[in-house]
C-alpha cells in the first residue's frame, strides 16, 4: 500500500474519538483503517503509530462514510456501506470472514464457530476469531456482533466496555453472568 497519500477523518461520539483512514485509488477512496479509541491512548497516537503520514483531509465519499458512521454510534438503525472499504488489504480468508459477518444483522448476534461453519470452514471457529481479532474495520464490519459459544462476548479492539455498549445500543441484552441470551443468535 502506498503510504504517501493517506488520509484521515475524525468521527466523533459518545465512545470517543474514531479515526476513518484512507487513500486515493483509481477507483476512487478507499478505506484502510478505522481507528477505534480504546482505554489508555489516544486514537491520533495509533495513526501516528500505524499511519505516520496520513494528514487530516476529506472527501465526499469518505464524509458520507463518516456521517453514517456517526449516525450509528448515535445509536440510529443505520446499515453501514461497505463500498468504500479496502478489501484488497485482507487475506482471502478474512475477506471472507468479513464478509460474512458484515451478514450479521443488527440486533443479532453469531459465535465464532457459527461463523466458520457459514463460510464452510467448520473446525475454523479459532482462526475466525483471529481474523475478527486484525478487523481493519470495527463497526462498519461489526465484529463487535460475534460472541464466544458460551455467550460471553469475547475480544473487541476498542475493548469490552465499547463492545458491550454497542451491543446494547442494537437492543441486546446481557444475563446475570454477562452474557447475550441464546435468543439473541442469528
Amino acid at each position: 500500500m502506498n503510504r504517501s497519500n493517506l488520509a484521515y477523518v475524525v468521527v466523533s461520539s459518545e465512545f470517543g474519538r474514531t479515526l476513518l483512514v484512507w487513500r486515493k485509488a483509481s477507483v476512487g477512496p478507499r478505506v484502510v483503517r478505522i481507528i477505534l479509541p480504546c482505554e489508555g491512548k489516544s486514537t491520533e497516537a495509533m495513526l501516528a503509530e500505524q499511519f505516520p503520514p496520513a494528514v487530516r483531509r476529506s472527501h465526499q465519499r469518505i464524509e458520507a462514510l463518516r456521517d453514517q458512521l456517526h449516525a450509528f454510534l448515535m445509536g440510529e438503525p443505520i446499515a453501514l456501506s461497505l463500498d468504500l472499504l479496502d478489501f484488497g488489504i485482507c487475506s482471502d480468508f478474512q475477506k471472507q470472514v468479513l464478509l460474512a459477518e458484515a451478514q450479521i444483522p443488527q440486533g443479532r448476534v453469531s459465535t465464532y464457530g457459527r461463523l466458520a461453519r457459514k463460510i464452510g470452514a467448520p473446525p475454523a471457529a479459532r482462526a475466525v476469531g483471529g481474523a475478527l481479532a486484525q478487523n481493519p474495520f470495527p463497526i462498519v464490519v461489526p465484529c463487535h456482533r460475534t460472541i464466544r459459544a458460551d455467550g460471553s462476548p469475547g475480544g473487541f479492539a476498542g475493548g469490552l466496555p465499547l463492545k458491550r455498549a454497542l451491543l446494547e445500543m442494537e437492543g441486546i441484552v446481557f444475563d446475570a453472568r454477562g452474557c447475550v441470551p441464546r435468543r439473541f443468535l442469528w
